[in-house]
């Protein structure tokens, strides 16, 4: 019995230290909490301070604004002036709502204007990101706001690198650029769904480039790959030279198989390795293995990733955001702007291979057909015919007349021949024609002859037999006995 007591004491006593032993988790500083709340003060300005933010805390923001606009302008030089100033902000922020967000934001904007090398600015500037982030939609809905929340984001961690914010910022940019890339990859397999390989390959290029990061990346260079290959199935079914042809298709198979190794040897711990591996051992590819700090990096991002639980997925049909659980927590998100790939370049470059496969010189950059003689002048680009000062064979205004060439019969409607006045002068102005006398019908002191009208004489009676009148008629004789 005493053994028994003594084993369960030492059970007890190691899970006890074991306990004592786990590290604990760090939280998120929270940017709503009163920073100035444990300094004990009975300045006047103090108090006013505490005033505002026990109403702020009660959800009375318009009080708490009162209290803290009545400091800023009773106390200008006052230690707490810069938290107030931010306060003011914070009290929009909590009150929520379209036209209080927007009156937060110029609030957190001024703040940085006034204090920018606080570090209360980053944590303005954090606000400002955050306010975005909070209105975001699905993928599938407008991305104004997730355009607006990276922006902001990519701004506060280039402004102040030095912040504490710093970690919290860049797991929010993360959280961001997954609903942009997810919301770019849904319209990339729509794409590929309706056999639109050129506007497909552009959209899921723009992922693969711009957000490194994202959960799905293994996915959207699949779907590449995806792409090419059946752009080199149309070309097989086209009816094209066979040498050309085999070329052609043999290109595009080539940049299937690039998109296929990219997805082993970036991403080699993703779920879609395996069918990139086997899509590579059906085109009688080399399959690449990769390296160990690929390997060790892409499984950091995937061990990372939080799995969707039940009530995260029916919680996301009903609540109005995205779902950024699958977000990955580890790497550092893009901070340039996003540089897309466009349809037409994808058009471009199909052209480009094509005159590679039937072996027509590809032209050079910015190379451009010269206009011919009887074509239109190019708006593209400037003229570059002299300007003519005046002289014999000239217009004046900077065009010169071609004559026909030796030999030739001059045709009288080859162009249109300008009016030029001698010696290149231009005409005085003509005076206008001078008026002619008016004249009028009834000389001076001559009275217009009046009709002389009758009083007594009556005017013949209008006929309205035949016209239609709202007022009832009497009815005579028979009619009477006709109800209708």
């Amino acid at each position: 019995m005493v053994a028994v007591v003594l084993a369960s004491l030492l059970v007890t006593s190691a899970g006890a230290f074991a306990r004592e032993k786990q590290p604990k988790k760090k939280k998120h500083q929270d940017l709503s909490a009163n920073p100035l709340a444990n300094v004990n003060s009975k300045q006047p300005d103090k108090e006013l301070f505490d005033k505002a933010m026990t109403a702020m805390k009660k959800g009375k923001y318009d009080v708490a604004r009162l209290d803290l606009q009545t400091m800023l302008n009773t106390y200008p030089d006052s230690e707490y002036k810069m938290r107030a100033k931010l306060a003011v902000g914070d009290s929009w922020f909590k009150e929520g709502g379209t036209a209080a967000l927007t009156q937060a934001e110029a609030e957190y904007k001024d703040f940085i204007t006034f204090f920018p090398d606080t570090p209360e600015a980053a944590e303005a500037q954090m606000k400002v990101g955050d306010i975005y982030y909070q209105q975001m939609e699905k993928p599938d809905r407008d991305f104004t706001n997730a355009m607006n929340a990276e922006r902001e984001y990519r701004n506060m961690i280039n402004m102040f690198p030095d912040s504490t914010l710093i970690p919290r910022a860049k797991q929010k940019l993360r959280d961001v650029q997954e609903v942009l890339a997810e919301r770019e990859t849904q319209i990339g397999l729509y794409y590929v769904s309706k056999e639109n390989y050129s506007a497909s390959i552009a959209r899921l290029q723009t992922v693969v480039d711009t957000y490194p990061v994202y959960s799905r990346s293994d996915l959207a260079l699949l779907t590449i790959g995806d792409a090419y290959s059946g752009e080199a199935k149309i070309i097989g079914m086209a009816k094209l030279n066979g040498a050309v042809k085999e070329r052609l298709r043999a290109l595009y198979l080539d940049k299937a198989a690039a998109a296929y190794s990219k997805v082993i040897m970036r991403y080699p711990m993703a779920p879609h390795v395996e069918d990139a591996r086997d899509r590579l051992v059906a085109m009688n590819r080399a399959v690449p293995e990769p390296t160990a700090a690929a390997v060790a990096e892409n499984k950091a991002e995937q061990d990372s990733e939080q799995p969707i639980r039940f009530t995260d997925t029916l919680f996301g049909l009903l609540k109005r955001g995205p779902t950024v659980v699958q977000a990955v927590h580890v790497g550092d998100p893009s901070l340039q702007d996003p540089k897309r790939t466009l349809a037409p370049e994808m058009s471009k470059e199909n052209l480009a291979m094509y005159k590679e496969a039937t072996g027509q010189p590809a032209e050079a950059a910015g190379t451009e057909k010269p206009t011919g003689t009887n074509e239109p002048p190019r708006s593209d680009r400037p003229s570059d015919a002299p300007v003519q000062t005046g002289g014999a064979g000239t217009t004046g205004v900077g065009v010169e007349i071609v004559n026909p060439p030796n030999g030739a019969a001059a045709d009288p409607n080859a162009l249109v021949k300008p009016v030029v006045p001698e010696n290149n002068a231009i005409p005085e102005a003509e005076k206008p024609a001078v008026a002619p006398d008016q004249i009028n019908d009834i000389k001076p002191g001559q009275a217009q002859p009046a009709t002389a009208q009758n009083p007594k004489e009556k005017k013949p009676k209008a006929d309205l037999s035949d016209e239609s009148s709202s007022k009832k008629k009497k009815k005579k004789g028979l009619g009477k006995l006709n109800p209708f």
